[in-house]
């Protein structure tokens, strides 16, 4: 008899796994080529996500580390959790009795501490203080991934303005017209990139009287994503030789959260 494995609280429940296999089948679930049981790479994978090991101290218990980083790297190239979140994202606002797809979104950016396999593309925050790379996000008003670059970090966050501007549109199908951020994306052109793809950019400011932390409207929803994120020890730090691969992670991320949420407003009675 094989060996039954015990399970990681991070492994994906049955329901969870019902949900998302159809966006992780890239060939058939028995084909005669697959080595490992596909729902144990996903557990590998998730295991990478939310310990932050590194791939060949991945458990012996998991298929190969190997495998499970081949299999990742194809399904990041085939955007397979970029197309699982913007569907789960769509269901989990239905679900809370909105439209399916968000009229606004926040924008903004946080800078994560490269590390010697990012070192090659990192670049320098002054505001930050830190050397690494800067991830660029747009959520829905419910925290929900929608779009994301990386960059290094000493690339300004109106430059990213177009490009997330044009993901959201794709993703929701020309919706958005309004986006919240913060005053470092003021200026005329971050305003003009915005408007191309039929955005206006909405400044929140802080209060003339600052004193400790300020919640601000709307724009604290992007902070808890970010937080969300941060919950992931793989994405504490840049640890990805490729930015391919940290955006990719992100949406790994976000895919976890997003499907769990789902799976439990489903089973909980309303």
């Amino acid at each position: 008899m094989g060996k039954v494995r015990v399970g990681y609280p991070c492994d994906v429940t049955d329901e969870e796994w019902a949900f998302v296999l159809p966006y992780l089948l890239l060939c058939r679930e028995d084909s005669r080529h697959r080595e490992h049981d596909l729902r144990e790479v996903f557990n590998g994978l998730r295991y990478i996500a939310k310990t932050g090991c590194q791939w060949r101290w991945m458990p012996h218990d998991l298929p190969p580390w190997a495998a499970v980083y081949q299999q990742t790297r194809r399904w990041i190239a085939a955007g397979c959790f970029e197309a699982l979140v913007a569907d789960v994202q769509s269901l989990l606002r239905e679900w809370k009795g909105r439209k399916g797809q968000p009229t606004a979104v926040c924008l903004d950016s946080r800078t994560l501490q490269s590390t010697p396999e990012s070192g090659a593309r990192a670049g320098y925050d002054g505001a930050k203080r830190r050397k690494g790379s800067k991830v660029h996000i747009a959520v829905d008003t419910l925290g929900h991934l929608l779009a994301l670059t990386v960059t290094a970090a000493d690339e300004g966050d109106r430059s990213q303005v177009a490009a997330l501007a044009e993901q959201v549109q794709q993703v929701t199908g020309n919706t958005v017209e309004l986006a919240y951020v913060d005053q470092g994306y003021t200026g005329p052109n971050a305003a003009e990139a915005a408007l191309e793809h039929g955005i206006r950019l909405e400044v929140v400011k802080h209060p003339m009287a600052k004193r400790g932390f300020v919640l601000l409207p709307k724009r604290w929803v992007v902070e808890r994503s970010f937080a969300w994120a941060a919950r992931f020890r793989r994405l504490a730090r840049d640890y990805e030789r490729l930015d391919t691969t940290l955006k990719g992670l992100h949406f790994v991320a976000f895919a976890i959260l997003m499907c769990a949420r789902l799976v439990n407003s489903a089973l909980t009675p309303s």
